[in-house]
Formats: structure tokens, sequence, C-alpha cells
């Protein structure tokens, strides 16, 4: 029963009206953002329940005002003791060690235990708008000091000569969160690419051996991302045992046969990785050998990275760097592939009797945790760029400035190697029918 004060039923075919209470307006259930993840596609489902990247603070507190103090003097001329992981004060001359970053930020601990992704600060994502200028205040006269981050990062005020260095992290890919300081002094390195160019003078071009000035070597700082990781692989293919072995046939045209057994593999391997290298410089990460010789600098690999210490700009005074300009996200595909290549040495050894090989065919790869560290590496660097189509190309004669592995490109002469290969082949044809005729 109705009375005046109620409003009459809607018609069925009016829907109910929407307002404060009414059940349109329920919202939904935090998190759920009105979909069930569980519904969604399996890739797209673990996207989305993947954790937001975590971030480590490496910034050293004591480097926020952009000067590094000696901590006996106070003084800020301080300079890397070549050599040494040592810092060194030229005014006092007291010598101290940078902390290892590893032992600081527990760097080392846990990479079987990590999830998602964790990104130190000095591996955070580059700024699009970050300017390669900074400008400092000095402290010392009130001056303002300018450092390009682009070539250096370091700077003596012009007033009081206080030694600026481009401490604080900010986010332009300058600043990264370690460094490994050299140990090979340059008049070894410079004895080392003597030594490699020397046994290869023989093919040389010309104008290399005319220039070669090994004393041009120059010390670079080159930006990697150091990650570790905690993977799993699952690989599935086909691999054969041979079983007989038989000829058919005579003269040319005899042919061998052979039989053998069939067999579907499957291995799964769970593994981590600890302290993997990747370039973070996209022209450094450019592998055009029809341009560049860039793939030299993997090959002066290890580095010690457990050796290095947090990020001071004291270390860089005197010596070139490269800034980085990859992020992590750029980087995925390339861990990818290494962490794939890892996984396949890790199945290796248990399909050793399949002695007809094994054909891979099917890959899956389950990244369930990273850290990444933006790192300085140093290397001594020598270049030679030669003259032709398309820009030519730049050849580089790396050492590892911790190691003093050696490994580069010496341009060659093709008419002497094509000489030598014509006078190897008579030389070796002429044995050949010595040996038919003594017969």
């Amino acid at each position: 029963m109705s009375n005046a004060n109620t409003p009459p039923p809607l018609p069925p075919s009016v829907p109910p009206p929407t307002g404060p209470g009414s059940p349109r307006d329920v919202p939904p259930l935090p998190g759920s953002h009105g979909i069930d993840p569980e519904s969604l596609p399996e890739p797209i489902r673990e996207e989305l329940l993947a954790p937001d990247p975590v971030a480590i603070d490496t910034a050293a507190e004591e480097l926020k005002d952009g000067q590094n103090h000696c901590p006996k003097c106070g003084a800020t001329d301080i300079r890397h003791k070549t050599g040494s992981d040592l810092l060194v004060c030229l005014y006092c001359r007291n010598e101290w060690h940078g902390q290892r970053v590893e032992e600081e930020f527990g760097l080392g601990e846990g990479i079987d235990q990590l999830k998602g992704t964790v990104i130190a600060s000095g591996a955070q994502d580059i700024a699009a708008d970050a300017e390669s200028l900074m400008s400092f205040k000095c402290s010392g006269c009130g001056a303002e000091v300018t450092v390009n981050t682009e070539n250096a990062m370091t700077a003596r005020c012009h007033w009081c000569r206080h030694v600026f260095g481009v401490n604080e992290q900010v986010a332009n890919g300058a600043v990264p969160d370690a460094v490994l300081p050299f140990h090979i002094k340059k008049a070894d390195a410079v004895a080392r690419i003597r030594q490699f160019v020397d046994k290869r003078r023989l093919f040389a071009l010309k104008a290399f051996k005319e220039q070669f000035t090994p004393e041009n070597v120059v010390a670079v700082y080159m930006p990697y991302m150091i990650v570790d990781g905690n993977a799993s692989v699952s690989v599935a293919g086909h691999g054969e045992i041979e079983t007989r072995r038989y000829t058919q046939g005579s003269g040319k045209d005899k042919k061998t046969y052979y039989d053998a057994d069939v067999y579907a593999i499957e291995r799964h391997v769970d593994f981590t990785v600890d302290d993997l290298p990747l370039e973070s410089s996209g022209e450094r990460g450019n592998l055009d050998t029809s341009s560049n010789t860039n793939n030299i600098i993997n090959t002066i690999l290890p580095f010690d990275t457990k050796n290095a210490v947090k990020w001071n700009a004291s270390y860089l005074n005197g010596v070139s760097s490269e800034k980085r300009d990859l992020d992590v996200e750029h980087l995925h595909p390339r861990l990818e592939d290494q962490l794939l290549s890892i996984a396949r040495c890790q199945v290796e050894p248990s399909v050793s009797r399949f002695d007809r090989g094994v054909r891979w065919e099917q890959e899956r790869l389950d990244v369930h945790g990273t850290r990444w560290v933006s790192m300085y590496l140093p290397v001594w660097l020598y270049s030679f760029h030669q003259p032709g189509s398309n820009g030519g190309m730049l050849h580089y004669i790396a050492v590892n400035g911790r190691t003093g592995e050696t490994m580069g490109s010496v341009p060659v002469q093709q008419w002497k190697l094509l000489a030598a290969a014509i006078t190897t082949g008579t030389f070796l044809e002429a044995i050949a029918l010595m040996i038919i005729g003594s017969q």
C-alpha cells in the first residue's frame, strides 16, 4: 500500500537511478581495477602482478656538497693513487681506501632470493630533460663552478682552487653507483699495446705502421650495468645417438650413411648470476663490425667488479669517461640473451651422450628477480681510423685497466694476406705432389 510521499514504481524499460548508495556506485575492491588477473593471458597476468621496481639508495652522504674532503686535513685536492684503490690528499699526503660498494650495500647477498626488479640509485632511468652542464657553488669563496658531465666529472674553482666533483647522483646518466679504479699504469698499457702490434706488424696497413703511436693511449672509464639475477630456463628438443655407420658405392659414388636413435629431450635449470656486466652506452653497444671494432671491449673481460668502491669523482681526475645513455628497460633484451646462453652451457654436460648432437627447438626463460648497479670500469684505449667507403672503419686496441688483458684490431693490407695465402697454398700443393710421387 502506498502513500502520497512514495514515488510510483518505474516501468521495467527504465534503468534504476544512480546516486549515493546505489549499487552502481559501489567501487571495485582495492587493487582489482575491475579486472580479475586470473582471467588474463599468462604474459599479461605476470606483468600485471609483478612488483614495482625497488630502489637502493647508494648516494654517498659525505659527498652531497659536491666535494671530497681529506678525512685528515679537510683539503679537497684529492687524487687516485695509481696502481691501487687508494685516494691520496695532495696537501697532507694522507691516503685512504674507498668503501667497497658490495660490502657497503650488501649487493653480494640474497641473489637466489631476488624477486622483481631492484635498481640502485645510479642505475635509475635517465631524465629526458636532464642537462649535461651542472653548476656548483663553491663553499670556499662562493663562486659558481660549472662541470660538463659529457666529458668531465671534476672541476677546480678558478678563484680559490677548491676541487669539485660531480658526486651528487643526478638523473642524467652521469653519476654511477660505483667505480673500479685503474691498476694498470700508462707505461704498462703502452708496452702491452706495442707488443700486441709488433706481433701483427708484418701484414699491417702501411698508414697504420707510420702513424702508430702507443703513447697516445687514453684512460677511459666505460659505463656498465652490473646485474645480479635469479632465473629459470626450460628447454626442449631432440637428440640423436648414432647406432651404425656404413658406406655404399665406390669411387666418386661412394657415400657414407648412419643410423641413429632419436630422443625427445627436456631439461630445466634454476640458476643465479652474480655481477654480469652489460654495456650501458648505446655507442659502445653498437657492434656494427662493418664500421667499428667495439666488440674488442668485450674480449678483455672479466673485471674484478667485487673490488669496486663507492662512487667518488676523485677517482676520475685526469681520466676520460663516457656517460651512460641506456636504461634498465633498454638492456632487458640483452640480459635475456645472456641468461639463455648461460642456461645452455648449464645443460650441456647432461646431453653429452647424444653424439650426433642436440637440436633445441623450444626455450622458455623465467627471470624471477634482478638487481642493477651502474658502474664505471677502467679501460686503456688506443684507436685508429681507417679511411674507406661509408665512413671507413674505426679500429681499437683495448687494455683491461685491472688485469692488463689486451686485445685489438689492426688494419691489414689485403694484398699481402692474399699473396701469403697463395704462396702457402702453392707450397702445400708441392709437398702433396712430392708425397704422392714417393709412393
